[in-house]
């Protein structure tokens, strides 16, 4: 976020927080901005407009209120909370001051996917018959927060959301029909998991994350008449040009498409609801938290099933 921060025209670093003084210094000796010791002191700073939010997901709900209250317009990292009920107060604490909150989903401010939709809308593909998303990525180092219950660490809510968003993105409204979480080895979260949704006439979408896994990240859309696949759709390469694959019964076709810095188009889009004072998509924000705790419900209620 900092390098693309920093190369934007409209947006200036002004400071950089954290609970490690030199850590902040080191930072802002690279991207600018003045360093801060300690949260708060970034939100009394009145040359402060607003705030990138990076905190465990256990932190999110009081610092984003907080900003909010100090006036600050916030992008949070996802999700902005592990709970429907916080993330719509704050949603509602924003609207009612006349704040952005923006959740940091970048994958889907790039075209590309947009492309996509219209490719499956188009009827490129047939009659729609299913979705399969997957994002696996290796072991991260063992105190890492991820694997931290207590900061609200797990693969679900850090990697599993990314093929929840892309299936809501694609397919619309979506219920739970089934789930899997493991918890590897020495670990008090879920690592990997599974997931089966489905549209109300019966479109599944299957779903597969992990953070205990080789890299792993791709959707495909598959019809009666084709597919289309998408390769590192939630982290494309700002330097390479993002490409298609148009599966059908005439052959394979690979339509590559112009690069797009997703992080520099996220916050364009943030900087422009700051200007506005306009939430964003808060709509597809609390559905998406809400198939997610109807994710850890109905594995919670499986494993209590005598």
């Amino acid at each position: 976020m900092l390098p693309a921060a920093a190369a934007m025209t409209d947006v200036d670093v002004a400071v950089l927080a954290s609970r490690d003084a030199a850590k902040a210094a080191a930072a802002a000796s690279v991207f600018g901005g003045e360093p801060a010791h300690g949260y708060e002191a970034a939100l009394k700073r009145e040359d402060v407009d607003a705030v990138y939010l990076p905190l465990p997901v256990a932190l999110r709900p009081e610092y984003v209120e907080r900003a909010l209250l100090a006036g600050k317009h916030v992008l949070a990292e996802k999700p902005v909370t592990a709970n429907h009920g916080a993330t719509a107060r704050l949603f509602a604490l924003a609207r009612e001051r006349g704040l952005a909150l923006m959740e940091n989903v970048m994958f889907v401010q790039h075209p590309l996917h947009e492309e996509v939709r219209r490719l499956v809308e188009g009827g490129a593909i047939g009659e729609l018959r299913s979705l399969h998303a997957s994002f696996a990525v290796p072991p991260r180092p063992a105190d890492d927060i991820r694997y931290q219950q207590a900061l609200g660490g797990g693969a679900l809510l850090d990697i599993g959301i990314y093929p929840v968003r892309a299936a809501m993105y694609f397919l619309g409204e979506l219920s739970v029909a089934g789930t899997v979480l493991r918890r590897g080895p020495g670990h008090a979260v879920d690592t990997s998991g599974a997931i089966l949704l489905r549209t109300p006439d019966d479109i599944p979408a299957h779903l597969t994350f992990g953070m205990d896994n080789a890299y792993r990240a791709e959707y495909e859309l598959r019809g009666d008449r084709g597919r289309i696949a998408v390769h590192r759709p939630y982290q494309p390469p700002p330097d390479e040009d993002p490409v298609i694959e148009l599966a059908g019964p005439d052959g394979t076709q690979y339509l590559r498409r112009p690069r797009v810095d997703q992080v520099a188009a996220t916050l364009s889009r943030f900087v422009s609801a700051a200007r506005a004072g306009q939430t964003v998509d808060e709509t597809s924000c609390l559905r998406q938290i809400e198939l997610l705790e109807a994710v850890l419900d109905r594995h919670v209620a499986a494993r209590s099933a005598p």
